[in-house]
């Protein structure tokens, strides 16, 4: 018994394991766990070192900030005085300079609500009646006309606020209308099912930029004498068509995802259609391809830089206006490194979004 009592007492004065290996263990086990592995180490380790040191000389070292395009020429590092010289054009484009604090907000109160959707305690009606004066808010803002604000057409519009309306509200509608085009291409009314499919595989058989073409170009050729439609809803429908059906492949794939158990149970309960897709099969589809559905999402954010070609002034048309210049001729890397910074901060939002959404959701459940 006193043995007993002896080995219990020291069972439980016994620490378990440590888990944590330190630095030193970290990069053994990771780094150098093996010849291949440690060679692959000290390749890369080489690389960085001549990489990495000549690009932070030519960046930040050997940079020139605040200069003229001449005074650009004689440096031999990056010369971000192209993006600091020109900083309000690229971002605004043409917009009244003046006025350039309507189009500013008008994107603040954007990131705001965005900032609160994010966030799934927020979703309630009082988020709703937010965005619905949020989105007068900006459309005052940015049109005028009313409260003593001076009207600004819209072929002002352009920069940043031109590419987030495009991309925002874009994919915000062609979501809603991919996942209809996926519920109707699953319809048993074959009517309704070979329109949708017809729409699907035509829109994602050509290329975007061929849409954007028509609705600049050719569309306007059908509308009677005198009629006009904005340039910029042209592009936006054009945006909502052909990402709507890309959307609808990937839910279309989620729903048939579903066990037929589902479907059984929900007749079981006596729902009908629309009580079993909007209860039961949509919210599980749903959340399956919510990947495929950001990749998608992230996609289209990217593609609306193609609007440059039928002369939206989008954050890349207004970059491409200023290396235009000759006092700027040359410096496009800089320019470039500018606008892909901004694209990667609004991919790796959504991206970093979708992972909390399916954290949050339990999507491995399933």
């Amino acid at each position: 018994m006193a043995g007993d009592a002896t080995s219990i007492a020291a069972a439980d004065t016994l620490k378990p394991p440590s888990t944590r290996k330190g630095v030193v263990g970290w990069v053994r086990a990771n780094l150098f766990n093996g010849v291949f592995n440690s060679i692959l180490t000290l390749v890369t380790l080489w690389m960085l070192y001549k990489l990495v040191p000549p690009l932070v000389r030519w960046a930040f070292i050997d940079s020139a900030w605040h200069t003229g395009g001449a005074a650009c020429h004689k440096v031999s590092g990056a010369c971000w005085s192209v993006v600091t010289q020109n900083f309000r054009f690229i971002i605004f484009g043409f917009f009244p300079y003046d006025m350039q604090w309507r189009p500013l907000v008008a994107m603040l109160i954007l990131f705001a609500l965005l900032f609160f959707s994010q966030n799934r305690k927020y979703w309630n009606r009082f988020l709703l009646y937010a965005w619905i004066a949020g989105l007068f808010a900006m459309g005052l803002l940015m049109k005028g006309g009313l409260f003593g604000l001076a009207p600004v057409d819209s072929t002002q519009w352009g920069g940043l606020p031109l590419t987030l309306l495009l991309s925002v509200f874009g994919l915000t509608a062609a979501y809603p209308l991919g996942v209809i085009l996926a519920l109707g291409r699953q319809s048993q009314m074959s009517g309704l099912r070979t329109l949708c499919i017809l729409y699907i595989e035509l829109i994602r058989g050509v290329p975007l930029i061929s849409l954007l073409f028509m609705a600049s170009i050719i569309f306007p050729l059908f509308l009677p004498e005198g009629v006009t439609i904005n340039k910029i809803l042209r592009a936006q429908v054009a945006i909502i068509l052909f990402t709507a059906a890309y959307i609808a492949e990937v839910v279309r794939g989620g729903l048939q995802g579903m066990a037929r158990g589902q479907y059984e149970a929900a007749e079981s309960l006596g729902l009908n259609y629309y009580l079993t897709m909007r209860l039961i099969i949509l919210p599980q589809a749903l959340k399956i391809v919510i990947p495929p559905t950001v990749s998608i999402l992230i996609s289209a954010f990217k593609d609306t830089s193609l609007v440059a070609i039928i002369a939206l002034f989008d954050l890349l048309k207004t970059s491409q206006s200023v290396l235009s210049n000759p006092e700027w001729m040359g410096f496009s890397p800089e320019v470039y490194v500018f606008i892909a910074v901004i694209y990667f901060l609004g991919c790796f939002s959504m991206s970093n979004y979708s992972r909390k959404l399916e954290r949050e959701l339990s999507t491995e459940e399933y």
